[in-house]
């Protein structure tokens, strides 16, 4: 009996078809943990990956490439700007403080200058000799048995302190109907009349 199987070589009767047989061999998973779905999809038996990828796929792969806008970079520009609204209005109370505090130090300090200097004053007027002469600078107070002069539009009239004498002294007092009616002649501008 002929056979096709025969003829081709071999009579063992097993088919070659003029490959060399592919031996699988199994590897020991490490642990016992899988290394990844990738390593045992390539190890099954029956499965061929090609090395070509498609035209349509490589050239898919480049436009996803190309675009500057992916998923995940929204997403991380929504979550930064997310962040910055929210920090914006503790960060600006946070600086307004501490511009309120540099403020406060300052005024706290004039503060402190200012009570010192009412202290100063306080002591020197607590001093009898210095409310003395202020009573005299400022109120013109005299001593007894001291010298008063005092200038009137333009003119010394110096004497005791009980005897200062005004310049209208030689003059007649008149009566009070007539020097409401000169002091209205004044304000009119009739003094000359």
């Amino acid at each position: 009996m002929s056979s096709v199987r025969g003829r081709r070589g071999g009579g063992d009767g097993r088919r070659t078809t003029g490959r060399v047989p592919r031996v699988h061999s199994t590897r020991p998973v490490g642990n016992g943990l899988r290394s990844g779905v990738r390593s045992l999809a390539a190890n099954r038996p029956g499965q061929r990956r090609s090395g070509r990828r498609s035209v349509r796929s490589v050239a898919a792969a480049a436009t996803r490439r190309r675009s500057l806008f992916t998923g995940r970079a929204v997403l991380l520009g929504a979550l930064i700007l997310l962040l910055s609204l929210t920090l914006a209005g503790p960060v600006r109370q946070f600086l307004a403080g501490r511009a309120e505090l540099v403020q406060l130090a300052a005024d706290g300090r004039a503060l402190d200058q200012r009570a010192e200097l009412l202290e100063q004053q306080l002591a020197r007027q607590a001093d009898p000799a210095y409310a003395q002469r202020q009573a005299r600078e400022r109120l013109t107070y005299v001593l007894p048995g001291d010298r008063l002069v005092v200038v009137v539009d333009g003119a010394t009239v110096a004497g005791d302190a009980d005897t200062v004498i005004p310049d209208d002294a030689d003059e007649k007092p008149s009566s009070w109907y007539a020097g409401l009616m000169e002091s209205l002649a004044a304000a009119d501008g009739d003094a000359g009349e």
